[in-house]
């Protein structure tokens, strides 16, 4: 992952063209050309996806070329920048606190991307709007979180696919009603229930990034992956912030793994019969575990307000969003003793009649 390499300068001013959400073309920032360039074409046998059993007992370190890392001290995350950049804030947090670090050699670099297709302007109507819904937000938030604080970054994420194929074993309750002293009582009659399930899992996303809260990005998922992706070419993150994997692959698929057998279980249980279940028991197999390293566009606005930090963020190719904010206490306690005297008018009126 470098965004160094294969400079693509103007034809016009010689300026180094960056990717244009809005065009979806490569543009100079300086004089608006825009440049001849094609994406390479997702062939017929698809993006690549890697076997990762093998991965896992044999990861070879990948070539890695010249590049540029910085490090935020306050939230750790690693960014990587084309070597004219100078950064002065880290993109995820705000904080000045970021220092230059070695480049680092990863066993893994993207092969694939979803490029930037939700330009700033759209973005920030998105989140302008987005701030206008939450009631009981400080009125000064709306400037404070949009005030030259919005940044473009591609996120590492894992993709994982897998074949599962589940026994399950469970007692199926079926409610019925007896009448006792008059009144009706529901009763459950247990039966043993069993059967088999097979699924597919296709593309679980897992975020390799540090820098965003995890919450968040569940928030403004889903990433069109299965059907939109690209193939990496560095023309695509001219001019975005990358960030480098910080959760590597073994400890994202083990979290995969967790997330596979909590859906599996699920759908085991709704196949269990009657109204009700217990003792669930899945006797599971995965096979055919595969994985991809991809990045994915993200909007982000990082800011502070008191001494905490939020974060807003917005699917760079959707244009989902998902947020944190402060609460205004004055709002929410007018807002209860508003409420109160309402009802209390109200109560005040009907003991009147």
């Amino acid at each position: 992952m470098n965004a160094t390499v294969n400079k693509h300068p103007c034809h016009n001013c010689g300026g180094e063209m960056q990717w244009n959400a809005a065009k979806q073309a490569l543009v100079c920032p300086f004089c608006g050309t825009q440049a001849e360039w094609t994406p390479a074409q997702v062939d017929a046998g698809g993006i690549v996806e890697h076997d990762l059993g093998s991965a896992l007992s044999n990861v070879q370190p990948a070539m890695a070329a010249q590049q540029r890392e910085v490090q935020c001290q306050n939230c750790n995350a690693i960014t990587v920048f084309s070597a004219e950049r100078v950064a002065q804030r880290c993109d995820f947090c705000g904080s000045p606190k970021i220092i230059e670090v070695a480049s680092q050699r990863d066993a893994f670099v993207p092969e694939s991307l979803l490029p930037f297709k939700i330009s700033d302007g759209q973005v920030r109507d998105l989140i302008r709007r987005w701030y206008q819904t939450r009631w009981f937000a400080p009125n000064r938030l709306k400037t404070a979180a949009l005030t030259d604080t919005l940044n473009g970054v591609y996120l590492p994420y894992w993709t994982f696919d897998a074949q599962a194929d589940a026994r399950w074993t469970a007692e199926a309750g079926y409610h019925y009603h007896v009448t006792v002293n008059g009144k009706s009582e529901r009763r459950t009659r247990w039966e043993p229930a069993a059967g088999e399930l097979h699924h597919q899992f296709d593309d679980a996303l897992v975020p390799a990034s540090t820098g965003v809260h995890a919450k968040l990005l569940s928030g403004i998922e889903p990433f069109p992956t299965t059907t939109d992706l690209k193939l990496y070419s560095p023309e695509f993150v001219r001019g975005w912030t990358v960030e480098r994997y910080q959760i590597d692959l073994r400890t994202a698929a083990e979290t995969n793994m967790s997330h596979m057998q909590a859906e599996l279980r699920r759908l085991c249980a709704e196949q269990v019969p009657g109204d009700t279940h217990r003792n669930l028991d899945v006797q599971a197999r995965y096979s055919d575990r595969r994985f991809k390293h991809v990045l994915m566009p993200v909007w982000l606005v990082s800011y502070t307000y008191g001494s905490r930090n939020f974060q807003v963020v917005a699917n760079g190719y959707t244009g989902a969003i998902d947020g944190e904010r402060p609460y205004s206490w004055i709002k929410i306690f007018f807002a209860v003793m508003t409420a109160l005297i309402v009802l209390g008018t109200l109560f005040y009126l009907l003991e009147g009649q």
